[in-house]
């Protein structure tokens, strides 16, 4: 019987223990967590912004102009019609249709107010205006 008792394992109150300062980091790190994910999701809206300038500034190295307003983000997907002409598109410039981290289609218009063109996310609400998380993100305020 003193045998069995030696043998490795772990009593109630070791478990117990551990469980404690499990439940203890989990209620310190936790809200940390959740309370960061609107300002990922903004951040990573404006990777993505980054991203689309890149493909719109080679999509303008190669056609000699930048998308309109009517050919849209599209026109970095596949080979847009109407005016202007992509004369020298070959490859698309993005793989797929860019949506911000909320779901929402990117906003692009072209010209743009403040130059060659606007392109922006919406935010959390998709709708113009907003603040925090619902705030307009601009590619050129990043």
């Amino acid at each position: 019987m003193t045998n069995l008792r030696k043998s490795g394992g772990f009593t109630l109150i070791e478990i117990m223990v551990v469980i404690v300062i499990l439940g203890v980091l989990a209620a310190l790190v936790v809200p940390n967590v959740l309370g960061r994910t609107g300002e990922a999701r903004m951040k990573a809206a404006a990777v993505d912004l980054r991203a689309i300038e890149t493909a719109l500034d080679m999509y303008r190295m190669d056609n000699f102009v930048y998308p309109s307003s009517d050919q849209g983000l599209e026109a970095l997907i596949s080979k847009p019609s109407g005016f202007p002409e992509a004369k020298n598109w070959s490859q698309p410039y993005l793989k797929k249709a860019p949506r911000d981290p909320w779901g929402n289609d990117y906003q692009y218009i072209s010209p743009g107010a403040n130059g060659p063109y606007d392109l922006f996310s919406l935010g959390a609400d998709g709708k113009p205006g907003g603040e925090g998380e619902a705030a307009d993100i601009f590619v050129n305020e990043i």
